[in-house]
């Protein structure tokens, strides 16, 4: 910076001159104004920058359980319509219970621990299939072209209304050569990163809510052919 200092002469003509001591002192104030500025603007910027980072921390939470869910019901789905088929016993596993080994609730449950934090807790399964009741075989529900696999469902959390079972699309109305078997699964979680202003883009899904704090709840399904 270039001071401009007031000759003698100017001084003793009376003209106005600048002292260095002068310009010195007003620089020093500007650089004190303008550090106290970029602090005030940090503080204010921080707090959104930190929101958009937590929001996207969740949001990418929130897509992992999504791939983490899908494979599941595919895997109970198909085992309720194969079993442990062989040429000596080709009898379908039953849905549950899902303390079963050999149940289609089990195996679904199994497929997601490791994928997910406590499947059997925050987690129901709904099995629809020919197996789905107390005689472990026949479980229809419906007559005609409407008839169609019984659903039993395994776990209490979260409280979640699944879809019905449906009649095979080929159903003549007398005896159905296919029905369709389903797999369903609903799972509770809770974003990574607590808080509403963190959770914004969550929340714009139906599937998250507020109550009690931000939990979200997917629902995963898949369906089958299984031969009469």
């Amino acid at each position: 910076m270039t001071y401009l200092l007031a000759t003698r002469s100017e001084q003793q003509k009376g003209k106005p001159g600048w002292s260095y001591s002068a310009l010195l002192a007003r620089d020093s104030s500007l650089v004190t104004a303008s550090s106290g500025q970029a602090l005030i603007e940090t503080a204010l910027i921080v707090p959104f920058l930190l929101m958009i980072g937590f929001n996207v921390v969740n949001f990418g939470y929130f897509f992992l359980m999504a791939v983490n869910l899908a494979a599941a019901p595919r895997s109970g789905a198909l085992y309720s319509i194969l079993g442990g088929s062989t040429p000596a016993s080709t009898g379908l596993p039953s849905a549950g219970p899902s303390s079963s080994t050999i149940s289609v609730s089990y195996l679904t449950y199994q497929d997601l621990t490791g994928a997910v934090y406590s499947p059997t807790t925050q987690g129901s399964v709904q099995v629809c299939s020919t197996t789905a009741c107390t005689g472990g075989s026949g479980c229809v529900t419906g007559t005609g072209t409407s008839e169609a696999s019984q659903c039993q469902t395994y776990g209490s959390t979260p409280s979640y209304s699944f879809p019905a079972a449906i009649a095979d699309p080929e159903n003549n109305g007398s005896t159905p050569t296919f029905f369709l078997n389903r797999v369903d699964i609903a799972y509770q979680f809770t974003p990574l990163i607590p808080g509403t202003p963190f959770n914004i883009v969550l929340l714009a899904s139906s599937i998250c809510t507020t109550s009690g704090g931000v939990t979200c709840v997917f629902h995963r399904g898949a369906i089958m052919r299984e031969m009469n």
